[in-house]
């Protein structure tokens, strides 16, 4: 089977600094990839190569079989790539559906000036109350987004961001500043995709890319240091070294 993603010896310098180094690896059709590694190692700028924010110094970025090196962010999403951000990237002072409403507008060839077009079509209606009751968030649909606790936020950021259908969901600290109870609520809904949505995700939260990934790769100095499966990532004495102190990283609970 031919990888849905395919990342050929990118490397991004910033001035003297690699902040990347001639990073490869290939993600099969509805496979979960976890990258971990410490702060600085150059996972976000990874990502933001991958997404079209960042455009690499050098190697190519392949989507279904097509080079998307220099291809948009709108045109990677057009073709089914989604991301979600480490910090909410939400309308704070709209409302949970108007956030909704405009994730799916977004997804769709045509433009509205004004969000009150929105609210009359009952297609893009009906489509709003799908993404978030099936994300658990409907009842909560009048809400300002604000107002809202950080983790339904969180939640919310992750449904919008399946608003366009994606076939590969790039996920960056999903489970970041969330309670252990809604850590988990995110690493099920996560698990409970489906194999139609192959998932990438950074995450420093263990227990989350253990209850996740079928596949961990350590990036170290913007290289990949080592990559396995959660069994052989727990046995691996250079992740024990690099992530030496920090307990929760290796729970007895994964």
């Amino acid at each position: 089977m031919a990888p849905l993603l395919e990342v050929k010896g990118i490397s991004v310098h910033f001035g003297g600094l690699a902040a990347v180094g001639n990073v490869s690896f290939g993600i099969e059709p509805g496979e979960r990839l976890a990258l971990i590694g410490p702060n600085g190692a150059g996972k976000t700028t990874l990502f933001n190569v991958l997404t079209g924010q960042l455009k690499p110094s050098a190697g190519s970025v392949y989507f279904k079989g097509q080079d998307i090196t220099r291809a948009s962010v709108f045109a990677r999403t057009h073709l089914g790539m989604a991301r979600s951000f480490q910090i909410t990237s939400l309308f704070p002072y709209q409302t949970v559906r108007v956030n909704a409403l405009i994730a799916l507008q977004g997804t769709r060839k045509g433009r509205y000036n004004v969000v009150r077009g929105l609210m009359g079509d009952k297609q893009m209606q009906a489509a709003v109350q799908g993404l978030l009751e099936s994300t658990d968030l409907w009842e909560l649909r009048e809400e300002v987004v604000s107002s809202l606790a950080y983790g339904q936020q969180r939640k919310l950021e992750i449904a919008l961001s399946l608003a366009s259908d994606p076939e590969l969901l790039l996920l960056d600290e999903p489970s970041c500043g969330l309670t252990t109870a809604e850590s988990a609520d995110i690493t099920t809904r996560i698990r409970d995709l489906g194999s139609k949505i192959t998932v990438l995700m950074i995450a420093h939260d263990m227990d989350l890319v253990f209850g996740v990934a079928e596949r961990v790769m350590l990036l170290h100095y913007g290289q990949i240091a080592c990559v396995g499966t959660c069994d052989e990532i727990r046995a691996n004495p250079m992740v024990r070294d690099i992530y030496m102190g920090t307990r929760k990283t290796f729970g007895s609970n994964g």
